[in-house]
């Protein structure tokens, strides 16, 4: 069920204001966009349960290490109502090496909210590098499974 209109635009804006506090490792400020019982999966972390190991665990390890964080919002799908959405949408980011160095990191991101007290709150998300990316790749099946 995709979601209504004026909650697709206010999932929109919400995304552009956490990634400006992403691009600017403004923690304090992404802080109260995030449920205190959020439960999280990242590129960093592996499962985060609360917005202190959220942040500890993925944000403190990421943000500093990269630069440009954008959302493709043209490419956002949000399915949902009026009082909880998920958002999918997938993002671009340089990585920095030690030497100062960039390179391309996409990727994707999950993201469930909830609408309390006028707010939207994040009380989960998932950030993925972009499958070429990320390490570990399954072997490539080799004939075909028998129906049962």
């Amino acid at each position: 069920m995709r979601a209504p209109a004026r909650v697709t635009a206010a999932i929109r804006q919400w995304l552009r204001t956490f990634e400006g506090h992403v691009r600017a490792a403004d923690f304090e400020a992404a802080r109260p966009m995030f449920a205190i019982d959020v439960v999280a999966f990242g590129t960093r972390a592996e499962v985060a349960s609360g917005r202190r190991r959220l942040e500890r665990d993925q944000w403190r390890r990421v943000w500093p290490a990269i630069r440009g964080f954008r959302f493709r919002l043209g490419e956002l799908r949000c399915l949902g109502g009026p009082d909880a959405v998920c958002a999918i949408v997938p993002w671009t980011s340089r990585g920095v090496r030690t030497d100062g160095t960039t390179f391309s990191r996409p990727g994707r991101a999950t993201l469930f909210l909830v609408r309390t007290a006028g707010r939207w709150v994040a009380v989960h998300s998932h950030f993925s590098l972009a499958p070429a990316l990320s390490t570990g790749r399954a072997a490539p099946r080799r004939g075909r499974r028998k129906a049962h």
